[in-house]
C-alpha cells in the first residue's frame, strides 16, 4: 500500500478550520473542536499536521488531574517537570516554551499550535480545562481538542471555554469521492469503479475498512490476471475485503450490496 496521504473531504473542513483561526478577529477564539467516531480519519490527519508543524500533542488519560497534564505537556516540551517545584512556576514554564517555540513558527510563518487528543476523557473536568483555556488564552495559541461524541456536549458546561471554540470540524463518513480518492492514492493496483462503490457501501464510509479493504485487494490483485480496468466485484467473488466492525467477522464479496 502506497504511503501517500489523501486530501478528503473532512481534510479539508480540517485545514479550512484552522485558516479561520488564523484569520480570526477575536484573539482568544482560537480553539479548534474536531469530533467524529473512531475510525474516520482524525488521528491521521491530526498526526500529520502536527509533524508538518512541530506542534505539540498530547493524548489524555483517563486518570489525567492538573498536575499529570502539565507534567506530560512539560515532558513533551522537552522539561524535566521534577526539576521545576510549585504549580505556578511549572505552569509558568510550560507557558514560556510554548510561547518561545510559537515565536520561531512565526519567524519560518508556520503555525504552531497544542493537540490534546481522546479530550472526551477530561473534557468535563473544570481545573483542566481552565488550564487549556489559560493556554490558549494568554498566548492566543492556536489549541485543538479532539474527541469522539461527547466533547461538544462537555463544553456547553463552560461557557468561557465554548464561546473560544467557533470553529468545530465533525469528521464525518468518506463521501464516494472521498472513497475513490483514497482508493486511487492508497491501492498499488488499479480497482475497477464497481468494486470501489462496493467497497464504499460495504465500509459504511469508515476509512479504516476502505484501508483494510485496500490491502485485502491489493494482495489479491497481484497474484491474478486483472483486466485493464482493474480488479472487479466479479474477480473477488467470494474474497474477503474487510472485517465488519459490529461483528468482528469477515465480509466476503457477493455480486451486490
Amino acid at each position: 500500500m502506497r504511503p501517500t496521504f489523501v486530501e478528503t473531504s473532512n481534510v479539508r473542513e480540517f485545514y479550512g478550520a484552522l485558516k479561520k483561526v488564523n484569520e480570526r478577529g477575536a484573539q482568544e477564539a482560537c480553539l479548534v473542536v474536531v469530533d467524529g467516531k473512531p475510525g474516520l480519519g482524525k488521528t491521521t490527519t491530526i498526526n500529520r499536521w502536527t509533524t508538518q508543524t512541530g506542534s505539540i500533542y498530547l493524548r489524555a488519560q483517563k486518570g489525567w488531574d492538573y498536575s499529570w497534564f502539565i507534567q506530560e505537556l512539560l515532558a513533551e516540551l522537552s522539561v524535566d517537570p521534577k526539576s521545576i517545584r510549585g504549580k505556578r512556576d511549572r505552569f509558568a514554564r510550560a507557558l514560556q516554551e510554548l510561547q518561545d517555540r510559537a515565536e520561531r513558527a512565526m519567524l519560518l510563518d508556520r503555525t504552531f499550535g497544542l493537540v490534546i487528543d481522546e479530550c472526551d476523557l477530561v473534557s468535563s473536568r473544570g481545573e483542566i480545562m481552565e488550564a487549556i483555556r489559560g493556554i490558549s488564552d494568554l498566548k492566543f495559541l492556536p489549541t485543538i481538542l479532539v474527541g469522539m461524541g461527547t466533547l461538544r456536549d462537555n463544553l456547553r458546561r463552560f461557557p468561557q471555554i465554548e464561546s473560544r471554540a467557533p470553529n468545530k470540524v465533525s469528521f464525518l463518513p468518506a463521501t464516494i469521492e472521498d472513497a475513490r480518492a483514497l482508493i486511487a492514492g492508497r491501492c498499488e493496483v488499479p480497482v475497477a469503479d464497481d468494486l470501489v462503490q462496493y467497497v464504499w457501501k460495504a465500509s459504511r464510509g469508515f476509512n479504516r475498512e476502505i484501508l483494510d479493504a485496500i490491502a485485502h485487494i491489493e494482495r489479491f490483485g497481484m497474484r491474478a490476471d486483472v483486466g485493464e480496468t482493474g480488479v472487479t466485484v466479479s474477480d473477488m467473488a467470494g474474497q474477503p475485503i474487510m472485517t465488519d466492525r459490529t461483528t468482528g467477522k469477515e465480509i466476503i464479496v457477493t455480486g451486490a450490496l
